[in-house]
């Protein structure tokens, strides 16, 4: 037996265990990929699952220190091509195996810890952020699904970069009433969510629709074994932004709006059919 194998495997079951417990749409999705390309999908997640409870969870811990520690062991992780830690050696794997930037691992690290102590954002803070948060994110997956392709991955950077903005901003929606309530965070610039007004409403959504709408290009072009993961993700989310859309202000503000699971189900169905038809 192998034992390095064992290990590496045994690691990436861990980050595919994560991903199931904290998210059963982005399992589903990933479910939708060819074999090859959810584990190391599950080693990024994983990663900035982690990172994100530290900032979001661990409250009475000393977060700002186990952060730095987080991202100190990150480095190790890579310089190093092992870790004990089952997250941090199937992340540095695909770090290695898909030749991922570190540029974009520190902008991600940046934005958790944006999240340490800052809770409200302008223009350029704000972009700052999503771009950390949620958009390199998206690139580290390209970096996976372009398997070595740099031409095919340059030509794909901006609509993936829109996606995962689109996604965060939704989020942003979404858990207004547990950011601001909860953690005192307002991330739209110039929002007063003590006043959520329709306007407001438009403005973020109107923003929102023209990240999709570049998005969507991209995902017609993504290597045939990782589109119809994405297109899921993209409809889960168009359908909860319809949902969003369609609440008064008020509602958003006090709700978390939800995507239940039967729907979950039939827009998993209706888009593979989209896809096998090839009608995205």
């Amino acid at each position: 037996m192998n034992h390095l194998l064992l290990f590496n495997k045994t690691c990436f079951e861990c980050s595919s265990l994560i991903t199931r417990r904290y998210s059963t749409s982005f399992s589903l999705g990933i479910r939708m990929f060819d074999k090859r390309f959810r584990a190391p999908i599950c080693g990024i997640y994983g990663f900035v699952r982690f990172a994100d409870e530290i900032v979001d969870t661990f409250h009475g811990h000393p977060k700002a220190e186990l952060l730095q520690r987080f991202r100190e062991d990150t480095v190790r992780a890579i310089d190093e091509k092992i870790s004990l830690n089952p997250v941090l050696h199937s992340f540095q794997k695909v770090v290695h195996d898909y030749n991922i930037e570190w540029d974009l691992i520190d902008a991600f690290l940046h934005s958790m810890e944006m999240d340490l102590d800052q809770t409200s954002y302008n223009h350029n803070s704000y972009n700052e952020y999503i771009y950390g948060s949620a958009e390199v994110v998206g690139l580290m997956c390209l970096r996976v699904f372009c398997e070595g392709d740099d031409t095919r991955y340059q030509s794909l950077r901006q609509p993936a970069r829109r996606l995962g903005a689109a996604f965060q901003k939704i989020n942003f929606l979404r858990d207004i009433k547990s950011d601001f309530e909860d953690r005192g965070r307002v991330y739209f610039p110039g929002v007063d969510f003590s006043r959520f007004t329709q306007e407001d409403k438009y403005e973020i959504e109107r923003d929102i629709k023209e990240d999709f709408d570049a998005a969507l290009e991209g995902i017609r072009r993504l290597p045939k074994g990782a589109r119809l993961g994405v297109y899921l993700a993209y409809k889960y989310y168009t359908q909860l932004f319809s949902k969003i859309r369609s609440a008064q202000p008020h509602r958003v503000a006090q709700e978390r709006i939800r995507v239940s699971d039967k729907r979950k189900i039939y827009l998993l169905f209706s888009s593979a059919v989209r896809h096998q038809l090839n009608f995205l």
